[in-house]
């Protein structure tokens, strides 16, 4: 039972909203024990085994006692990760008012390593790379204009509708990831112009929805990934960790996706903050992020210029360590302030923020918003320019795919670490969308095991503007901060499952070696944050 389902039961409601996770094989079991105590069973999952259910208050305890019962969980509110103040993930984290757009969004590409506006022989995601986006929706204009590949409103059961978005956090994330920036004159062009996108709407008109229809988003995704053409999700939302990743719901569903080959992208949070002092505080991290096998970004300030010099961690930024297992996270930061993007005039956000519309120079109403929801959209649109950058090279060199465990190892790797931030804020760095490019590219990820992928030579540093910067070299694995100037072949970066260890049902062992010394990795054991 996790800490929201304790929480809710002492508020004495008849009934509370939960999913039900069994042991594979017993759903049917799980079926007619809700029936013979009159529970009414809202949604099936059976990516996860589990059961959304209205179930009587009463027959919590026996429930979670049933030996194939694996966990019961709330049916918990999930919000956008723009959202917040110190007062919670109900309200919105203002940025600086502002009625000029020639802030930073325009040195947004430029500080990721790309050009301002995407040309020919840059990669804009136009081989073939779906994204999709679980959010508010995606609000149709001329910047996705034949892009849209399909919507769908899980706030009405999955329904197919045309695209909409009645409170504008998904188009904002949608335009970052890939607006053609046609609109504005290419002033807003998105990181991957030209990757096609597929919107399922969870969070309702005023930001909030549930974890049964996210759930139900990234099932319904992972069952049709190869028919929709769709390679990374895009997750901007979430809740506070009520329990182990082993028995979360909402993160299970992320490691079925990735398991399954599906890149996930989510955010951070943005508790970084204490709220009586505004100090730093640690495990803010909120879930899906503390998915091991989640892209968990937290947000940079780049302080609208081209350079890293100045840029820092967003106070708002949630850092690590995920609470109850203790896996070190954030993986990477990417510019997450003060962020302008596509709108719709009338939607709930548009019509709230008076104090962040802007216009582009020829007049274009954008919005600008803060949080580790502008983030994870960043880091998606990057992962979608090192898609395009490896399938290039798929039939000359019959590389493999770029899988969740190297696309995070790649954007680690190569990211630019912040000066004076521990790992447990920053992860391995800044994203640093040239140099993953470059690797994800070069790599030839043909090799057999125990083999090098690649001598790093001349790569292990990145042009950003005019100044050259040293990449990280570090991978952010668990719990373990791994270093090397290599390469090197291992089942970590190519292996899909995960092994949950038995001796105290927290712990994770994935992969065998990925550093160059040829060091075993083991979740959870060892707490080493913050060394090399």
């Amino acid at each position: 039972m996790d800490r929201a389902l304790r929480d809710s039961l002492q508020s004495g409601a008849s009934t509370q909203s939960v999913i039900i996770s069994v042991k594979p094989g017993y759903r049917d079991v799980l079926r007619q024990a809700l029936r013979q105590h009159g529970d009414v069973i809202k949604s099936e999952h059976p990516l996860i085994d589990a059961v959304a259910v209205e179930l009587h208050s009463v027959d919590v305890d026996e429930l979670a006692n049933q030996p194939w019962v694996e966990s019961v969980a709330a049916d918990s509110f999930v919000y956008s990760k723009a959202n917040r103040t110190n007062s919670g993930f109900e309200s919105i984290q203002n940025v600086e008012p502002s009625g000029s757009s020639t802030t930073l969004r325009n040195t947004l590409r430029t500080t990721l390593g790309l050009p301002s506006v995407a040309g020919p022989g840059t990669p804009t995601g136009a081989t073939g790379v779906g994204v999709a986006i679980v959010d508010s929706g995606i609000s149709p204009s001329d910047d996705f204009t034949g892009r849209i590949i399909g919507f769908y409103d899980f706030t009405k059961n999955g329904l197919p509708t045309p695209p909409f978005d009645d409170y504008g956090h998904g188009t904002h994330i949608a335009g970052l990831i890939g607006s053609s920036g046609k609109l504005s004159n290419y002033e807003y062009q998105g990181i991957a112009p030209d990757v096609h996108l597929v919107g399922l709407k969870v969070l309702d008109q005023n930001g909030r929805g549930r974890t049964s229809d996210v759930i139900k988003a990234i099932e319904y995704i992972t069952a049709n990934k190869d028919k929709l053409n769709v390679h990374i999700v895009n997750l901007s939302l979430g809740h506070p960790i009520y329990a182990p990743a082993k028995y979360d719901p909402l993160v299970q569903a992320v490691e079925k996706a990735s398991a399954a080959g599906l890149i996930v992208i989510t955010s951070a949070g943005n508790f970084g903050a204490k709220e009586r002092t505004g100090d730093p505080g640690y495990t803010g991290i909120t879930s899906p992020c503390n998915s091991p096998s989640a892209i968990c970004v937290g947000s940079a300030m780049a302080k609208d210029t081209t350079t890293r010099d100045d840029d820092v961690v967003a106070p708002y930024s949630s850092r690590g360590p995920g609470w109850f297992d203790g896996v070190a996270k954030p993986d990477v930061l990417a510019p997450g302030h003060n962020l302008a993007s596509d709108t719709s005039v009338s939607s709930y956000l548009y019509n709230l923020l008076q104090a962040n519309h802007a216009q582009a120079k020829n007049g274009l109403p954008v919005l600008k918003l803060s949080g580790t929801s502008m983030a994870a959209a960043v880091t998606t649109g990057v992962v979608a320019l090192m898609m395009q950058a490896h399938n290039q090279n798929l039939v000359s060199h019959q590389h493999k795919v770029l899988t969740p465990n190297l696309a995070k190892a790649l954007l680690e790797y190569s990211a630019i670490s912040l000066a004076g931030a521990d790992y447990l804020t920053q992860g391995a760095g800044e994203i640093n969308a040239l140099g993953a490019i470059e690797l994800a590219e070069t790599i030839d990820t043909n090799k057999p095991l125990g083999s090098w992928w690649l001598g790093i030579g001349n790569l292990g540093s990145s042009l950003i503007g005019t100044q050259a910067y040293q990449w990280s070299r570090h991978v952010i694995w668990g719990d373990a901060v791994l270093t090397g100037n290599l390469v090197y072949v291992s089942n970590i970066v190519w292996g899909t499952g995960i092994v949950w260890g038995s001796v105290d049902d927290e712990n994770i062992v994935w992969g065998t070696s990925v550093s160059a010394d040829d060091e075993n990795i083991v979740w959870g054991t060892s707490r080493v944050w913050g060394t090399n």
